[in-house]
Parts: structure tokens; C-alpha cells; sequence
């Protein structure tokens, strides 16, 4: 598991392209169980919602830029059925608790510490997000973060919600 961390802190790094949403694939959302600051959290609790997964650590320097826009999103399209769930990856809590004190989150925070869910996922570099439809179906995944993919993301969301 360690190298695994080890390989994720050098692709937080550098943008891997990955399409935007693409609609290739279509497959059931993993099934996990995650401590949130309210409880657990599944997958389950959210058939019929369009989810935005997104996994994040306290040391990514995209997911520092990635948190505002999500905030955005989840206050723009919430009452549509967006649910924002953001999985930290961080080994220590007290790292996403920091994290979170600069850069606070109005949606959903999750922690998988020991990355199971991460792994379910295949989670590939940082952050990584992953939209499920409203079937519990993930249609799609973007890893990284960047100013010039951030229409193309609120598109993807908006086409979902839209169905």
C-alpha cells in the first residue's frame, strides 16, 4: 500500500489526459463503506442522484484548486440532484482536517485512509473523479485538475442532470 501512496504523490504532479467524462464507460459504482464527519457513507444512498466522486489528498496541489470549484458546483446544482462526495486519501485524518480548515467543503467529505476504495476505483493519479448517473452507474472518469477542463466538466454534470 505504500507504493502505492508513493506513485500517487508524483502523478499528483503531473496531468494525465484522460477524456473528460467520456461516456465509454458504463459500469456499476463500486461498493464501499466510508467514515464521514456524519457517519458512513455508500454508494447506495445515492441511487437516483448524479454523484461526483472525487479523490483528493491533503498534499495534491490540483485539489487545492479543484475545492472551490467544487463548492461552486455542488451550491449551483444541488437542488437538481448533484451530490458531491470528495474521498480523502490521507493516511493521517489531522492532514484533511488541515487541509479542509483553509479550504473548507460544503459537500460531502469521505476517508479511506487504508485507499480501499481508491483501489476499487483503480485510481491512477490525483485527484481523480469519477461521475456516476442516476442508475449508480459510473459513466465516466477525468483525473487532474485544470482551468481549461472546468467548462467541459460543468457540461458533463449538466448532461447528466439533464436525463
Amino acid at each position: 500500500m505504500r507504493t502505492f501512496f508513493k506513485i500517487l504523490s508524483v502523478v499528483c504532479f503531473i496531468v494525465v489526459p484522460v477524456s473528460l467524462f467520456a461516456s465509454d464507460l458504463k459500469v456499476p459504482v463500486p461498493d464501499f463503506k466510508l467514515p464521514t464527519v456524519n457517519g458512513d457513507v455508500t454508494p447506495s444512498q445515492y441511487k437516483g442522484k448524479v454523484v461526483y466522486i472525487d479523490f483528493w489528498a491533503s498534499w495534491c496541489m490540483p485539489c487545492k484548486k479543484s475545492f472551490p470549484w467544487l463548492n461552486k458546483m455542488h451550491e449551483k446544482y444541488q437542488s437538481r440532484g448533484l451530490v458531491i462526495l470528495a474521498i480523502n486519501l490521507d493516511r493521517k485524518k489531522e492532514l484533511a482536517d488541515a487541509f479542509l480548515q483553509r479550504i473548507p467543503a460544503s459537500f460531502t467529505v469521505a476517508y479511506d485512509p487504508e485507499g480501499l476504495a481508491a483501489k476499487d476505483f483503480k485510481v491512477q493519479g490525483m485527484p481523480t473523479s469519477y461521475l456516476v448517473d442516476r442508475q449508480s452507474m459510473v459513466v465516466g472518469s477525468h483525473t487532474g485538475f485544470r482551468e481549461k477542463d472546468i467548462a467541459a466538466l460543468e457540461q458533463a454534470i449538466v448532461k447528466l442532470l439533464d436525463q
